[in-house]
């Protein structure tokens, strides 16, 4: 009972990383030397994407790409980097503007960016929408499953070739994908087999829970798949905690007008800080060795779920992933290197 109660304040509160097993303890300051390294970070301006922007930086990344669809956040967070860290610092940053529930546009940066280097060591997906109510994206899809997972999805698959490149090298590439001990929330029936089905309402909490558990179920895709041929391409998943941020105090009330207020002021003291909530992701794109796997704070390997764990429903999302990217897109006739393994 009372190794059950440390580890959920390890993994969801502040100074959890105090209460964490020896061995599963990680802070910023263990994260290696980045000379010569290539990352990027989508939502990278701000909470936790900016902890792991602030720490690449700290470490010497060689050059940060941040996707992130708010200008004025994007120069609030350059302006805290030049002030901290100095210009040659922040010269290294390449921001680009992407709201990555557009396919379109996210296949559009990631040829730009492929276009710009010669390698990518560490791709952090993170921006997420987080626990708001239903609603649809243009192309009439579940703006949750949009951006969480098939926007993210669409930019990974674009950045493989670049990334195969890097660790055909001889380097290791890492892949983190940001998902969430809420997708124990999603439906118990989901199948993901049909677009009606993804966009089913079925409440604030178990819609965005089905969109994290696409997150975390496609990170075990790539790391099934890429094992054979590229085993130096690792592919983990996180859960932050309960951080400081947007989705906390603001987002959280669209969904709960009066419930989000609990989470916004009576959490406030015990949700951590921006670089409390980047630990798990940073140890997955910077430190682990391993693949396939779920990382909760600080660095704690947990099973999650048994939806999580069913391959074969893995396997059915991706193939729906697909078929909607070819249909709401104009992926095929671009190139799209989104296919089956």
């Amino acid at each position: 009972m009372m190794e059950t109660i440390k580890q959920t304040i390890a993994q969801n509160l502040t100074g959890g990383n105090k209460v964490a097993n020896p061995e599963d303890q990680f802070t910023v300051d263990q994260v290696p030397d980045q000379s010569g390294k290539v990352a990027v970070v989508t939502g990278g301006s701000e909470g936790i994407g900016y902890g792991c922007t602030h720490t690449l930086l700290s470490k010497n990344i060689s050059k940060l790409y941040i996707l992130s669809p708010t200008k004025e956040v994007v120069e609030g967070a350059m302006d805290a980097l030049k002030s901290e860290m100095g210009d040659d610092v922040a010269k290294r940053v390449q921001w680009l503007q992407c709201d990555l529930g557009d396919w379109n546009q996210a296949a559009d940066m990631a040829k730009k960016i492929s276009n710009s280097t010669d390698r990518l060591d560490i791709l952090l997906n993170n921006a997420a929408r987080g626990i708001m109510t239903a609603q649809l994206t243009p192309s009439r899809v579940d703006q949750h499953m949009a951006l969480n997972h098939i926007g993210h999805v669409v930019l990974t698959s674009h950045l493989l070739p670049l990334m195969k490149k890097t660790a055909e090298n001889g380097n290791t590439v890492r892949i983190v994908n940001q998902g969430s001990n809420a997708h124990e929330q999603a439906p118990k029936d989901v199948k993901f087999e049909s677009l009606e089905e993804i966009n089913k309402d079925c409440g604030p909490t178990q819609q965005y829970g089905k969109s994290k558990l696409a997150v975390m179920l496609h990170t075990k895709y790539l790391a099934r798949h890429l094992a054979s041929t590229h085993p130096n391409i690792l592919a983990n998943c996180t859960h932050p905690g309960i951080i400081d941020s947007k989705q906390t105090k603001q987002d959280i009330l669209e969904a709960y007008p009066l419930g989000g207020y609990l989470m916004k002021y009576g959490m406030a003291p015990f949700r951590k800080n921006q670089f409390e909530g980047c630990i798990p992701m940073m140890f997955a794109g910077t430190k682990t060795e391993k693949s396939g796997q779920y990382i909760c704070p600080p660095a704690i390997v947990e099973e999650g779920s048994p939806l999580y764990n069913d391959e074969q429903l893995g396997e059915s999302l991706m193939k729906l992933t697909r078929e909607l990217v070819k249909q709401k897109t104009q992926a095929a006739e671009n190139g799209c290197p989104l296919k089956d393994y």
